[in-house]
């Protein structure tokens, strides 16, 4: 059974912060900076700060200079090592890229971290402990890294979770999020505006951002996937990615109402 995802479904799990909390009670997120397309890596983790991460931290060895220049300034810039920030409890890989160097330093952290996978990072997810992921494929990537979507796109995705034991978002005009267990869940908040180079990677930053402030992965997920869409559609014609980032704060404020 698929069921159709809104806010009933997660708000429980949806993170408040607390008057006594502080910035590690909310979180710290290690983004991996692509080291050739540093605009995706700006839009992920921009919108993991503005999703309530306590800490972002972009972690790139060739082009930290680059990141320090025109990251926003609340975003740290790590340039020796993933292990060098502090108190990470998510790391999030693929928006732009990964290298085979980062990819070997990602399978060789501590991996208490949730990760999750964008892109080609995809790849990874089965060097990682089960159940620790979540990943975030269209469908051609999905193709690439699971198996041929069929006829039967939900069959195809619980098959693919089971066996990967992951949380997968096939992306699309409705998205679809199934977790390791099979459990279906389909978003219908979405714009077609969103078909546009750089909204896949807010998403991530989406989804990152509130598992870092401790939403179970699957709820995380189902809860980004619609803030996403529902952000989108209060933007509607002439969406950029960027555009996504003012309407965070409203819809945050109408899922809390």
């Amino acid at each position: 059974m698929v069921t159709i995802n809104s806010p009933d479904l997660w708000r429980a799990d949806f993170p408040t912060p607390k008057t006594t909390d502080h910035k590690y009670n909310r979180g710290h997120t290690v983004v991996i900076g692509s080291d050739r397309f540093t605009g995706a890596t700006r839009l992920a983790a921009e919108a993991c700060s503005r999703v309530g991460s306590g800490l972002v931290s972009v972690y790139n060895a060739e082009q930290a200079d680059v990141y320090r220049a025109c990251l926003p300034p609340d975003i740290m810039i790590e340039a020796d090592s993933i292990s060098n920030c502090r108190k990470a409890n998510t790391l999030l890989a693929g928006p732009g890229g990964v290298s085979d160097a980062q990819a070997l330093q990602i399978l060789s952290v501590d991996h208490d971290l949730t990760c999750v996978l964008d892109a080609d990072a995809i790849r990874l997810v089965d060097g990682l402990p089960s159940n620790t992921s979540v990943v975030t494929p269209h469908e051609g990537e999905f193709e690439r890294f699971f198996e041929p979507l069929g006829a039967d796109r939900v069959e195809a995705i619980a098959r693919a979770a089971k066996t990967h034991k992951c949380v997968i978002v096939l992306k699309g005009a409705c998205s679809l999020i199934c977790s390791s267990d099979g459990v279906i869940v389909e978003n219908q908040t979405a714009s077609p505006y969103l078909a546009k180079a750089g909204t896949g990677d807010v998403l991530a930053g989406l989804i990152a951002g509130l598992i870092a402030q401790g939403m179970p992965r699957f709820e995380a997920t189902c809860a980004g996937v619609w803030i996403h869409g529902r952000a989108s559609e209060r933007i509607g014609p002439g969406l950029v990615p960027q555009d996504l980032f003012q309407e965070i704060g409203p819809v945050l404020r109408e899922i809390l109402a």
